[in-house]
């Protein structure tokens, strides 16, 4: 009985295990959510269109075969607390760090988008840039309201969901600090 048990808890641990790490790839070889914006890559309305449905926007930059954009999308993006917010609440496009896509700016200017990664300061993947709900003289990285770089951990990725969404950037209070006062007091984001 003991091994019965012991082989069906290791059933259902590997199995959720698997379920986990399944991700979709898209045609470009990047992992993908079915629920990301399909865009033209029209900066302008895409943005406008988020602010027509009451959502922040967001572009996140991946590139092919990233393990950390892997890890984003099966350990963090399939949690399904950060999945119904951010459909909730933030209009997402993604776009390849190295892509030769063309993407037309906030300012109608068009251009590659590794092109547009280098001009908003993209470095790296994954990254998540989440803009101001106003734009108005903003270039470049000055268009982020906060920036997620690199792969972030549930809790991590769920505070700054918070963090962005009640416009908190807007006070004193760093990202930093707000994650280690909500540790602190242990609660969840």
């Amino acid at each position: 009985m003991k091994k019965v048990m012991l082989a069906l808890c290791a059933f259902v641990f590997f199995t959720g295990v698997a379920q986990a790490e399944e991700v979709q790839v898209n045609d470009f070889g990047l992992y993908h959510q079915d629920w990301f914006l399909e865009s033209f890559l029209d900066m302008a309305e895409d943005f406008e269109g988020a602010k027509e449905e009451g959502k922040r926007f967001a572009i996140i930059w991946e590139q092919k075969g990233c393990p950390y954009c892997k890890d984003l999308h099966a350990k963090t993006l399939s949690q399904e607390n950060i999945r119904k917010y951010m459909q909730d609440n933030f209009v997402v496009v993604q776009m390849n760090i190295w892509g030769d896509r063309d993407v037309m700016d906030f300012d109608g200017t068009e251009m590659t988008e590794k092109e547009f990664a280098a001009k908003n300061g993209i470095a790296f993947t994954p990254t998540i840039q989440f803009l101001h709900e106003d734009l108005t003289g903003k270039e470049g990285i000055k268009r982020d309201a906060a920036r997620l770089p690199g792969f972030f951990r549930p809790f991590h990725f769920k505070a700054m969901l918070n963090y962005v969404n009640e416009k908190m950037y807007e006070g004193d209070k760093p990202f930093q600090r707000y994650i280690v006062e909500l540790a602190q007091s242990g609660k969840k984001p």
